[in-house]
This record gives C-alpha cells, sequence and structure tokens, in this order.
C-alpha cells in the first residue's frame, strides 16, 4: 500500500491551494483518513480528519477556513485549504488507516504519505 500526496506550492497570503492523497495496492477497506502538517522544530499536528462514514474534525487553527473530502471510489483524500496565512506554511502529510487482506485475514495499518510543501508568503 502506498500514500501519494499532492498538490503543495507556493501561493500568496490569502489564497487557496488543493492537497490530493491517493492510496493505492492492495485495499480491503481504508477507515479514517488525515491531514497533518510539521514545520521544523516542532511535533506533527494533526489537521483535519474525516471518517469512512464522512465525519469531519479540524484543528481550531483551520476550522472555518480548511475542507477535508474524501471519494471512496477513487481511494483519495482532499484537503482545501482557503484563506491562507504565513503560519500555515509546513510540510502537508496524509495518512490512512488502511486494511488489506493478509489470505483470508484482514489486517489494518496506518500508512503515511510522503509530505507536499506548502509554503505562503506574506
Amino acid at each position: 500500500v502506498q500514500l501519494q500526496a499532492s498538490g503543495g506550492g507556493l501561493v500568496q497570503a490569502g489564497g487557496s491551494l488543493r492537497l490530493s492523497c491517493v492510496a493505492s495496492g492492495n485495499i480491503a477497506r481504508i477507515n479514517t483518513m488525515n491531514w497533518y502538517r510539521q514545520t521544523p522544530g516542532k511535533e506533527r499536528e494533526l489537521v483535519a480528519t474525516v471518517t469512512s462514514g464522512g465525519s469531519t474534525n479540524y484543528a481550531d487553527s483551520v476550522k472555518g477556513r480548511f475542507t477535508i473530502s474524501r471519494d471512496n471510489a477513487k481511494n483519495t483524500v482532499y484537503l482545501q485549504m482557503n484563506s491562507l496565512k504565513p503560519e500555515d506554511t509546513a510540510v502537508y502529510y496524509c495518512a490512512a488507516a488502511i486494511c488489506t487482506w493478509r489470505v483470508v485475514v484482514m489486517k489494518c495499518d496506518d500508512y503515511w504519505g510522503q509530505g507536499t510543501l506548502v509554503t505562503v508568503s506574506s
């Protein structure tokens, strides 16, 4: 199983970006999908979560500006980021709880994407 994140880049404050993360491999089921972010010297921060049923949760710092969504048919999670601020600058990582078949047994593990850099200039 692999997670491939894309969509990062350089944007001015107030602008928007849309991140995507596609899961591929021998996938039986994807449970919760998440976006995290990390800046140098800081711990990785959970930004947004979407469950398999579509329930969402956000960090207080991004509420009202970011929207997480998923397309289950495409095994993809998105993060729409609006009204970006310089403090949103970070490497953004997608992560997901993915279940795969191990012969006749389903096993679920957490998988991480490689990260995509978002830079917001003031």
